[in-house]
């Protein structure tokens, strides 16, 4: 049966969460408390100085204070330790973030260990991963917690559905899973070692693509009516933005779908600066 699914605009609800986000800072500025998030970026990759300028413009506009700390890419893991031990003694700091990849040589597990759980705003750090896998948690990965918020702001309900994940991967894959399962979605994860996927794929009534391989889920693996998140973020063969699912032909049989640019991406960074003003407010005990 041929639909036309609903679109999930991510720029619409995550205009939502930085206006509330807006309003937290100002009124914690009411009590004389400004919130501040410190952006480290080692070397010279133009992703990663395109990703740090829009979280510098999204602070600005929320009203939230960004420190930015532009290393050299010969930085060494003990200078980049320093100045995260500085960040992390710093009261001024609420939020810590280091932008990935980092450029070779240098130790990205220690790093991300290396940073107050208290200030992780990615919740990358074993402390928090291990809180949101038993469902005890102050912080989310800003894309997973991203993809909730848009759920809730179309009133899809999770409880009972069959969830697939497709990706494993610690920053979107896996605590996406735990997400659903605190929703009590019944949740399958799958994988490169899948066998069959479309098995699984076509049985999911919330399908969570996170393979970054352009155009790879179709829309014979997808279930009438099922909701489509797509995480991918891919250039085609002629250098187009696309995701990881075949949006013209799997918007035909989704009931609501995200597109690529213009859906999951405009939340990941409305999530980081929630989880800033969270952090704000924890260690002033608010």
């Amino acid at each position: 049966m041929e639909r036309t699914a609903k679109i999930i605009d991510g720029k619409l609800v995550s205009q939502a969460v930085k206006d509330k986000v807006r309003e937290d800072v100002l009124s914690l500025g009411e009590k004389g408390i400004s919130v501040c998030l410190a952006v480290i970026i080692v070397g010279d990759n133009p992703a990663s100085r395109t990703y740090v300028n829009n979280k510098k413009k999204a602070c600005k506009a929320a009203g939230i204070i960004s420190r930015e700390y532009a290393l050299d890419e010969n930085t060494t893991q003990q200078e980049l330790l320093e100045l995260i031990d500085r960040l992390n003694k710093d009261s001024e700091v609420n939020g810590i973030l280091c932008q990935l990849p980092l450029p070779q040589g240098l130790d990205e597990k220690a790093v991300i260990a290396s940073i107050s759980p208290e200030k992780d705003v990615d919740a990358f750090h074993a402390v928090n991963a291990g809180h949101i896998m038993i469902g005890d948690y102050s912080f989310l990965p800003c894309t997973p917690a991203g993809i909730t918020e848009m759920l809730d702001y179309y009133g899809i309900e999770v409880a009972s559905k069959n969830c697939t994940v497709i990706g494993r991967s610690n920053i979107v894959g896996k605590p996406m899973a735990m997400l659903l399962l605190k929703r009590n979605g019944t949740v399958t994860i799958c994988h490169s070692a899948t066998k069959n996927l479309a098995d699984y794929t076509s049985r999911a009534d919330i399908l969570i693509a996170a393979v970054g391989k352009p155009n790879f889920v179709t829309a014979d693996m997808v279930k009438d009516g099922a909701v489509v998140i797509d995480v991918g973020i891919n250039r085609n063969s002629e250098g187009k933005l696309c995701g990881d699912v075949d949006f013209d032909a799997v918007s035909k049989k989704a009931s609501y779908i995200t597109p690529v640019p213009g859906g999951v991406g405009p939340m990941t960074i409305a999530t980081l600066l929630k989880n800033t003003v969270t952090a704000a407010k924890l260690q002033n005990n608010l």
